[in-house]
C-alpha cells in the first residue's frame, strides 16, 4: 500500500520555480474568526465567520460586504462552519453553508441562491442534518467541496473532548456519563454522521441522493449510505483533486507526548483516499499504530485495536461491529521531529491541512493563474506551523518531492486555500490568536509573466512639524524585480506639479497643511508605479510616556495608580482649568489582561476596541462606571439579555437616539459605517461574555483595579492615546505610549519563544498546560523581564525521565548566568513539585531565557509547568 502512495524515496525537487514573480495582495484585514472562503468567477471572494457572518469581498472596487448575518450557537467550536459554490453556480447562483444552529443540536447543510449581495431568503433548501452531543466541546470539522463527478464532500468531526482521562491518547472511555469522551460512538460507528467525510449528491428543491462509490451500500441496510470516509478525529480542511477524483484531507491529531501503555504519541495526518476506506480512529493512528483497548475503570488494557480487523464493541456503537481494515495514513507527524517526513518538522503545535491540487490548464487565457512548474501540486498547509508546503505528485498520484510554497510569504495560521476560475490562489490567514484577530487576512496570490512593473516605495523624515518644515523624501527600497535601471519623480499629488527628480530629494514646505506627495517610478519599458505619503505642516507630533507605574510585576486584585506625560509644543499645558481638561479629555488609558505571551499581546485585540477608543465614545461612557451614558458593561448586560437590543443600537448609534438609558441623549453618528459601528458593539459585547478583562477610562492620571479572570498567571497590558488639538491649517496627531505588567506566575506555556519543547495538555498543570518534550540545549524566551529587585524564584516541575538543572539566562540561551536550579526525578510526568533558588538580578528590563541541560541523558529531561518570581 505504501509503495502505491509514494516514489520508492522523497526526491530532492528537480523543479525550479522563480518565486520573485509571485503577487501578494491583500484584500481583507481584522475579520473576525474567518473560516472558509468561496472565489466567485471574476475574482470577488466569499468568506464565512465562525460568528455567523457570511461576507464578501468586491475585487474591482476592494469594498467589504456584508452578504447575511446567521444564528448560530457559537459555544464549542460551533457556528458557521462551512461553504461551498455549486459546480454550476455561474447558472444557479446556489451555494452551500454548513451551519449550527442555536435550536438544534447539531450540524444543518442549508442552500441558497445568491441574488446580487444578497441571499435570497426564499431560495433556502436544507440537504442535511446531522445531531451532534453540546454537552462538552469539540471537533466538527466542517469543509466542503465538490469532487469532478459534481458530488458534494462534507468533512465532520468526531465531536469528542480530547482531554480529560484519556491523557490526549484514544478517548475510548465506556464509563456512565462520559459520552462525550468517548470517539467510539462517533467516528467508528456505521450509525453516526460524526468523525466521517460525506459524499452525496444535493438535489434541486433539497435533500440529497446517495451516489455510487460510497463505503457502504446505497440502500442503507449495512450502515449510513452517505459514508465516503469513516475513521476521522477532526478533518478540518479537505480537497479533491479535480483531475484524479482523489480525496485529501488533513487530520488534527491528539496530543499525547510519548508511546505509552495506551497507544502511541499523537500524530496529525494528511491522508489520501483513492476509494472509500476506514480510516482508523480512535483504534489506530499513523501507520496503523493501534491504540489500547483501554479500561477507563480499572485502568489496564484489554489488549491492543487489529487493524486487519477493527472490532467496535463500544456499548455506544449503533451499527455494525466489524468495521472495514483500517488505512494507515498518508502524511504524518508528532510534535517532535520527524525522521520519516523531515520537511514538516518545525516549532510549534501541529495543525495539517489539506489545500488545493494545481492543475495547470494551457487552454485558461489568465494573467493571474500559478505557473506550470507547480502543475500536480497538493498544497498542504499548517494552521500551527504557519507554513504551505507544494508537495508533487507524479501521474499515479505518489508523492515524489516537496518544497515550501512561497518560502518569503509569512501566514500567521493559514486557515483556508482555494483556487478560483482564474487561477489565483486565495488565502485565508485567521491570525495570531484563538479569537478575534486585528491581523487575519484575505491574500490573493497571483503570477506575473514577462516585464514586471517596478515595485515603488516611499518615505519621508520628519513626516510632520512646524512650519516651515525642511524633509528628505527618499524612494529607499523601491526597485525593479527584473533588475532594470529606475528613474524617480516627485510630485505635488494636489495639482500634479513636479517637485523634482531623484532616489531622493530635498524639499521644503513653508504653508501649514497635509501635504500629499507621490512619487511615479518608471522602468526602461515605460511600466510605472506610484507611492504615496503625508507631510503634515505646522503641527508637530506629540510625545506620551508613562510618568507611573513602571514596567514589572503587578498582583492580581491590585489598585494600580497611573499617570501620563505629555509633551506638545502646539498645546503645552498652563495652568487654565479649561487647558488642562481638554488634554485630559484627549487623552485616553486602555488597559487588557492577557493569560498568554506579551509579544502576541498586540495583535488579538478586538478590532471593535480600537475603534472606541479612536471615536468619541468615552466623552461619554466608561467601562465600569457611568459617565453621561450607562457603563458599558451594563450595555453589553442588554445585549446577552435580548437579542434584538444589539439591531436596535446599531441603528441608535447611527441615527442618534434618546430616553433608552435616561434623559440625556445619544447624539448621531453618521460618519461611521455600519461595518464598524457593528464592529465597535460586537466588542461591547464581549465585555458581558469576558467580564473585567478590559478596562477603559479617560484623562492623564487615574486609578485602575487590576483584574484577571479565571486566570492565575498572564499579563496586562496599559495603552495611553493621546490627541492633539492640531494648529492653523494643519490637523491633529497622535501619540501612543505601552506598558506591561506581568503577573509574579509565569505559565511555561506563555513562553514568547520555544527553542525546542512543545506544549501538551493536561488538567494536572497550572492553566491546563504545560512545556514537555524537553531535551538538553532546549530553552523558552520570556520577553521584557524586570527583575529589579526580585531576588528568588520558584518553578513547578515534574520528571520521570532523566532529571537534569534548569539554568535561567538573560539575553540569550548562552547569556550571563542568573540561576541554576536541579532538577531531581520524581517518578511521574504529572505529580508536580515546586522547587526554588536565589536569583543574580542585573538592573533593567531584558529578554530572560529558562535553559534545560543535561549532557549525560539528552532527552527526555523534564515538564515545567510554571515559574513564580518572589516579587517585593
Amino acid at each position: 500500500m505504501i509503495s502505491v502512495l509514494f516514489a520508492a524515496a522523497l526526491q530532492t525537487p528537480d523543479w525550479t520555480i522563480d518565486w520573485s514573480r509571485f503577487e501578494v495582495r491583500e484584500l481583507e484585514r481584522g475579520m473576525d474568526r474567518p473560516l472558509q472562503i468561496a472565489p466567485l468567477p471574476g475574482g470577488d471572494v466569499l468568506w464565512v465567520e465562525l460568528g455567523g457572518l457570511l461576507a464578501a469581498h468586491e475585487l474591482s472596487s476592494g469594498r467589504r460586504i456584508e452578504v447575511q448575518r446567521f444564528d448560530v450557537y457559537a459555544d464549542q467550536e460551533n457556528g458557521l462552519l462551512g461553504i461551498a459554490l455549486a459546480p454550476d453556480f455561474e447558472i444557479s447562483r446556489r451555494l452551500y453553508l454548513l451551519r449550527s444552529p442555536p435550536d438544534y443540536s447539531g450540524q444543518v447543510l442549508e442552500s441558497y441562491r445568491l441574488e446580487g449581495w444578497s441571499l435570497d431568503p426564499g431560495s433556502r433548501e436544507e440537504v442535511l442534518r446531522f445531531e451532534e452531543q453540546r454537552r462538552e466541546c469539540c471537533h466538527h470539522a466542517g469543509s466542503m467541496t465538490f469532487g469532478p463527478d459534481g458530488c458534494l464532500y462534507v468533512s465532520t468531526g468526531d465531536n469528542t473532548h480530547p482531554h480529560g482521562d484519556s491523557d490526549g491518547y484514544a478517548p475510548i472511555d465506556e464509563r456512565d456519563e462520559r459520552e462525550p469522551w468517548n470517539a467510539l460512538r462517533g467516528s467508528a460507528n456505521t450509525a453516526s454522521l460524526t468523525g466521517k467525510i460525506l459524499r452525496i449528491r444535493p438535489l434541486a428543491g433539497g435533500g440529497y441522493e446517495i451516489p455510487a462509490g460510497n463505503l457502504f451500500p446505497a440502500d442503507g441496510s449495512a450502515a449510513r449510505p452517505e459514508i465516503y470516509v469513516m475513521g476521522c478525529r477532526n478533518p478540518w480542511r479537505i480537497s479533491v483533486d479535480a483531475r484524479s477524483g482523489f480525496l485529501y484531507w488533513g487530520d488534527v491529531g491528539p496530543d499525547a507526548g510519548g508511546d505509552g501503555a495506551r497507544g502511541p504519541m499523537g500524530y496529525d495526518e494528511l491522508n489520501q483516499a483513492r476509494a472509500p476506506g476506514f480510516f482508523g480512529w480512535p483504534m489506530f493512528i499513523a501507520d496503523n499504530q493501534p491504540y489500547a483497548d483501554w479500561d477507563f475503570e480499572r485502568r489496564e488494557s484489554r489488549g491492543r485495536f487489529d487493524p486487519a480487523r477493527p472490532l467496535n464493541r463500544s456499548r455506544l456503537n449503533g451499527g455494525v461491529v466489524e468495521l472495514p481494515p483500517a488505512q494507515p495514513a498518508w502524511i504524518y507527524y508528532p510534535y517532535g521531529d520527524s525522521e520519516r517526513f523531515a520537511w514538516v518538522n518545525g516549532p510549534g503545535g501541529r495543525t495539517a491541512c489539506a489545500g488545493p491540487i494545481v492543475r495547470h490548464d494551457e487552454r485558461l487565457l489568465s494573467d493571474a493563474k500559478l505557473p506550470r512548474e507547480l502543475d500536480g501540486c497538493l498544497l498542504m498547509y499548517e494552521w500551527s506551523r504557519g507554513r504551505i508546503h507544494a508537495l508533487r505528485l507524479d501521474e499515479d498520484s505518489r508523492l515524489v518531492a516537496e518544497q515550501r510554497f512561497l518560502p518569503e510569504l509569512r501566514v500567521v495560521r493559514p486557515v483556508d486555500l482555494e483556487l478560483s476560475a482564474d487561477g489565483a490562489l486565495y488565502v485565508l490567514d485567521y491570525g495570531t490568536t484563538w479569537g478575534t484577530n486585528a491581523d487575519s487576512r484575505l491574500l490573493r496570490v497571483t503570477y506575473a509573466r514577462g516585464n514586471r512593473a517596478p515595485i515603488a516605495r516611499v518615505s519621508v523624515e520628519p513626516a510632520a512639524g512646524a512650519a516651515p518644515l525642511a524633509v528628505l523624501l527618499s524612494a529607499r527600497g523601491s526597485h525593479d524585480r527584473d533588475g532594470d535601471a529606475l528613474s524617480f519623480e516627485w510630485r505635488d499629488a494636489r495639482d500634479g506639479s513636479v517637485l523634482g527628480r531623484g532616489a531622493e530629494l530635498e524639499q521644503t514646505f513653508e504653508t501649514a497643511g497635509s501635504i500629499p506627495v507621490e512619487l511615479v517610478v518608471t522602468d526602461p519599458a515605460g511600466l510605472t508605479a506610484t507611492a504615496r505619503t503625508q507631510v503634515l505642516v505646522g503641527n508637530a507630533p506629540p510625545v506620551l510616556a508613562f510618568a507611573a507605574p513602571r514596567t514589572g510585576f503587578a498582583r492580581v486584585g491590585q489598585t494600580l495608580r497611573w499617570r501620563v506625560e505629555i509633551r506638545d509644543p502646539e498645546d503645552e499645558l498652563d495652568e487654565r482649568t479649561a487647558a488642562a481638561e481638554e488634554q485630559s479629555r484627549r487623552t485616553q488609558l486602555s488597559s487588557r489582561f492577557r493569560a498568554g505571551p506579551i509579544s502576541a499581546g498586540a495583535d488579538d485585540e478586538h478590532p471593535g476596541a480600537a475603534l472606541v477608543r479612536g471615536s468619541d465614545c468615552l466623552n461619554c461612557h466608561a467601562v465600569e462606571r457611568r459617565v453621561v451614558g450607562p457603563p458599558l458593561r451594563e450595555v453589553a448586560a442588554r445585549f446577552s439579555a435580548d437579542a434584538a437590543a444589539f439591531d436596535l443600537a446599531l441603528q441608535r448609534v447611527r441615527k442618534g437616539s434618546s430616553g433608552v438609558w435616561g434623559t440625556t441623549p445619544m447624539l448621531p453618528h453618521e460618519q461611521l459605517s455600519e461595518a464598524d459601528v457593528r464592529r465597535m458593539l460586537e466588542w461591547i459585547r464581549t465585555l458581558a461574555r469576558e467580564p473585567l478583562a478590559a478596562e477603559m477610562q479617560q484623562g492623564r492620571a487615574g486609578e485602575l483595579e487590576l483584574r484577571a479572570p479565571n486566570a492565575e498567571a498572564g499579563a496586562w497590558t496599559l495603552v495611553a492615546d493621546y490627541t492633539d488639538g492640531g494648529a492653523p491649517g494643519a490637523q491633529a496627531l497622535g501619540a501612543r505610549a505601552e506598558l506591561v505588567l506581568r503577573t509574579p506566575r509565569i505559565e511555561a506555556e506563555h513562553a514568547d519563544q520555544a527553542g525546542g519543547p512543545r506544549w501538551h495538555d493536561h488538567a494536572s498543570a497550572g492553566g491546563g498546560r504545560y512545556a514537555g518534550s524537553i531535551d538538553d540545549g532546549h530553552w523558552l524566551r520570556y520577553d521584557g523581564i524586570e527583575l529589579d529587585g526580585v531576588r528568588a524564584l520558584r518553578l513547578c516541575v515534574s520528571s520521570a525521565g532523566g532529571g537534569g538543572r534548569i539554568e535561567l539566562r538573560r539575553g540569550s540561551s548562552q547569556g550571563p548566568l542568573l540561576a541554576s536550579v536541579p532538577v531531581e526525578p520524581n517518578g511521574s510526568w504529572e505529580d508536580w513539585s515546586v522547587i526554588g533558588t536565589s536569583l543574580a538580578t542585573p538592573a533593567g528590563a531584558g529578554d530572560l531565557y529558562v535553559v534545560f541541560r543535561n549532557a549525560e541523558r539528552p532527552s527526555g529531561l523534564l515538564n515545567l509547568d510554571w515559574l513564580e518570581f518572589d516579587v517585593p
